[in-house]
Formats: structure tokens, sequence, C-alpha cells
């Protein structure tokens, strides 16, 4: 399917992006959406923990900036004629950090450990036989039967990303977080600089080997032109915009949208906007706890909601977001309100009636707030106020976004440390269809964190993974659809998008889902 940035700034969301030019130094000062503690891009979803996979590790294949896939750490790819055995080799002159070659062992225990966290790896897994490693540069996939989705698997821009990790980090349990960080990408992890709430400093990879092709969304040749960059973290978003201002930092990786008339009255500096398709807002359930392992409780919240109160409280600015009911990113192939329609309005009395029905007994809702990430911080609130307008009572508890990472991961029950929801967002080329939509995995034990369990999603999610006809994928992401409506996995609030801010005289920033650090200049 074809989901192009430049069709979705015509088709989805009307915004001004203004281009930044030249100017500075051999490092890159930034301040990140967030403070980076966890360091296990496999371990963790958050965006800043994949934005540090992309600085210091590689992909096997990755999309440029038009969404089609393009090798990366492959350099030639084959398939048989039943479709049933995938032949990947890999580029000459790989290494890892350490100065050790990368090898198809790598790079299958890597792949490995990635689908036990990841959504569409594990998808990909259940039809894989065997993967082997004939010699030291060959990946050889044996599948089942066809599966229609392999390169996008292996390619996929967002979390879980399956970035390849040396056999000895990769053989980590998945469920226990690294404590080595030898990666082979354009950048190097300087652990003995990283001071968590302070500062993370990555140095140019002086052994990376680009590909021999122009930079081109998270493709291409990653070519570093900086030699170092920091990630200074500033929690306090007029501090961040005050220091950008001051030429103390160069780039705010996402600036609050209040605060956007004041960089743009700036004449020394930028907005531009690297991922027009934008994000999409979700609250998220945890079913394995009273009351939402109850689906007719959490339809209740699908009726007590409603976007507009959502993109109000946190973009403000009607240019910067969209109202889509639709599951699937509005201007994608696969946009429907099919079984949405009704919801998502704030109609109390239905939300009522769902929960006398119910039987619901009055559980406060644990409901985690971040309070750091300024794009999320005002979501939390605006739920606690409709959730108990529909008869919720709810237990906001307030936490920073690392906090909330780690506590997501815990099957505890809420009054002994564990949650019933939270909210985040998603980059849209993350949830364009049912397998790569992370919170649509609903597999139970091995789903993400909230752990829906739904053999009919499932069921759907398999079809539409082996279908290749765009009208009955069509078909069948409407029919997933209409399941959770039935079966909430989470509620889908509505689209933005996120211009970053960078000093005049920083270039070269590529379009693309996630921030890519090389191709910058700071001149």
């Amino acid at each position: 399917m074809t989901f192009r940035w430049a069709r979705i700034v015509a088709a989805a969301l009307p915004i001004v992006a203004s281009l930044g030019a030249a100017a500075a130094a051999q490092t890159l000062r930034v301040a990140p959406h967030s403070d980076l503690k966890v360091v296990d891009p496999i371990w963790t979803s958050a965006l800043i923990s994949v934005n540090h996979g992309y600085m210091i590790y590689d992909t096997l294949f990755a999309l440029d900036d038009e969404l089609a896939v393009q090798p990366q750490m492959v350099e030639r790819h084959e398939t048989s004629a039943d479709k049933l055995v995938w032949t990947f080799t890999l580029r000459d002159g790989l290494e890892w950090h350490d100065g050790q070659p990368v090898t198809a062992d790598d790079c299958i225990a890597s792949i490995g450990r990635w689908a036990a966290r990841d959504s569409m790896g594990q998808k990909l897994m259940s039809y894989v036989a065997m993967l082997a490693a004939p010699d030291v540069k060959t990946i050889r996939m044996t599948l089942k039967e066809p599966y229609g989705l392999v390169l996008q698997t292996l390619a996929k821009p967002g979390a879980n990303v399956p970035f390849m990790m040396p056999k000895r980090v990769a053989q980590t349990d998945p469920n226990q977080q690294i404590t080595d960080f030898t990666g082979s990408g354009p950048f190097i992890f300087k652990r003995d600089e990283w001071r968590p709430g302070e500062k993370v400093v990555y140095l140019k990879n002086p052994k990376y080997r680009p590909r021999n092709a122009p930079a081109s969304g998270l493709a291409g040749g990653k070519v570093p032109k900086v030699d170092r960059v920091e990630w200074i973290w500033i929690a306090d978003p007029q501090t961040q915009v005050d220091a950008l201002i001051k030429g103390e930092i160069d780039m705010i990786e996402q600036p609050p949208h209040d605060l956007l008339p004041l960089l743009e009255a700036e004449k020394n500096i930028a907005l531009t906007v690297t991922n027009p398709p934008g994000r999409q807002f979700a609250f998220r359930f945890n079913v394995l706890h009273k009351p939402f392992d109850d689906p007719k409780v959490r339809q209740a919240v699908a009726y007590a909601f409603d976007q507009k109160d959502f993109l109000e409280a946190v973009i403000g600015d009607p240019k910067w977001y969209r109202e889509c009911k639709s599951m699937f990113p509005c201007g994608s192939p696969l946009q429907s309100t099919r079984g949405w329609d009704d919801k998502l309005g704030s109609d109390f009395p239905q939300a009522r009636r769902l929960l006398r029905e119910a039987g619901y007994d009055g559980t406060p809702i644990v409901l985690m707030q971040s309070t750091d990430i300024v794009s999320l911080s005002n979501l939390a609130p605006v739920a606690k106020s409709l959730l108990e307008k529909a008869g919720f009572k709810v237990d906001l508890q307030a936490m920073d976004w690392q906090t909330l990472v780690a506590r997501r991961a815990k099957k505890d029950p809420p009054d002994a440390g564990g949650w019933h929801a939270f909210l985040t967002s998603w980059a849209s080329v993350d949830i364009l269809d049912p397998v790569a939509t992370g919170f649509l995995n609903a597999s139970c034990e091995k789903a993400m964190f909230g752990w829906p369990c739904d053999a009919e999603l499932e069921r759907l999610r398999d079809a539409f993974a082996k279908e290749t006809d765009p009208a009955r994928q069509k078909s069948i992401a409407e029919a997933v659809q209409l399941r959770v409506a039935e079966y909430p996995t989470h509620i889908q609030l509505g689209q933005y998008v996120q211009p970053v801010a960078l000093r005049k005289g920083v270039s070269g920033l590529l379009p693309g889902p996630s921030i890519a650090f090389w191709n910058i200049e700071v001149k």
C-alpha cells in the first residue's frame, strides 16, 4: 500500500512547514522530547528509546521517504519460486563498534529476541519454520507457508524496531534489559557520559560504512556529519524554547504547540515537519484486572470520550490536528469509521447504561499520567474528567514518562503497583494496518502491555497477513474495527502533527517517523 508523506500533507492535515539552513560546529545539541532512562529499544516501545536505537544500531531493511522498503545491512535478497525460502546476504565490511564483524548468526539472534517482543515480529515468526546461517554473511528464512509481509516486517520503522545486535547481546532474555550497548550504527553511545536526567552523548562512528545511496527517510546512506550529538534534558518547555532562542541548543525535537507562535516570530528559528502523516493519540486498557476485564466497561469509555476535548487540550490550534475516528490513519488506504460512527462523542447516557449492565462496582481506575512529555501531559486530566462524567471513579497517578514505561510492563494488580490505563501516541506509519498496529495484538500473554486476549482479532490479523488483494485487505481491516468496537483494546483519540524547531544553521534533517540524526549538519 502506498502512503507517502507528500500525499498526507495534502490529504490529511493542513500544516505549514518551513525549512532550516546552516551555522555552528561539530556538536549538535538537542532538547529531546523525553529523558532517556531505558536504553534497550527491544525491551520497551518508548519513542525516546527508539530514537536511541537508530543512533547506535542498524537494521536489515528500512523505509525510504516514500515508505518503500529498501535494503540496509542487506546487500541483496532472493525468494524461492514457491515463496517459502528467503535468502538475505549481508553487505561487506559491516562491523560492531568493538571491531568484530557482523555475522548472520548475530542477526538471527537479534531477530529472535526482537520478535518475542514485537507484534509484527510475533506474527512473522508464527510463519517461520527455520532461520539458519549457511555461512557468516547469509541468513536463510524458511516459511511454513507464504507470508506477504516479510520485508515490511523487517523494515518496520517504529517500536519495536528490529535493530541488529551482537549475538552475545541478543541472547539476553527478551523480558530483561540488556547491559551491553554495542551496535554497528552511525553513532557510538558514550555510556560513561550518560547522566539520566541531564545528558546523553553520542560520538560519530569513524568505521561506519554507509550504503552507497542518498539518504532517504530511514534508508539509504546514513552519513554522520557531526562529530558529537548531545541530548540535553530540559524538563520545562519554556526553558527549552529560551535555550533555543539564545543559541544554547540547536534543536527542540517536540516544541509545545502553544509556544509555536513564539518560535515562528524568531528570525533565527525555523519550524519543520519531518513526519507529515503525524501521530495518533491512544488510550490503552489493561484487560487483566477489573473493571477493564469486561469489554462492556471498555465500550463505555469509547462512548464517554470525545476526540476534540483531547486535541484541544494538548494541541489547541486546529491547523495542527485532525479528528479521526478511524483506527487506521486518516489519509491512509485503510481509513474507515465502521463501528465507530456512534462513539467518541461523549454520549454519557450510553456510557452509564453500559456501566450498569456490566455491574461496575465503583472500582477506582488507576490512570497513569505522564507529566514530563508536553504532548502527553494534558491527556490524562481530560480522560479523568470524561470518565467521571460517565460514572467512573478515577485515581489519577502522576509520574515521569520513564517511570510510566517501567510500570506499564507490570501485571500486578492496580492496588499493588499495577495500573488500569494510560495514554500515549503512535506514529501514523506504525499503525497502517491490523498487523502493524501493536495495540491490536490480542495474543494474550504475548501481547503488548495491556495484554488483550481475543481469538477473533487474532484470526482477522492472520487473514490480513495472508491477503494480497487491496480490496480484501480493506474489508478485513474494517472487520477488525468492528471487532475492536465489541472488544476494545485501546481508544483512538485523533491525529496531530508535531514540528521540530531548529536554529537556522542546522540543515539536512530528513523526513521520517523518527528523527534521523545522520545527514544533519551544523555549520
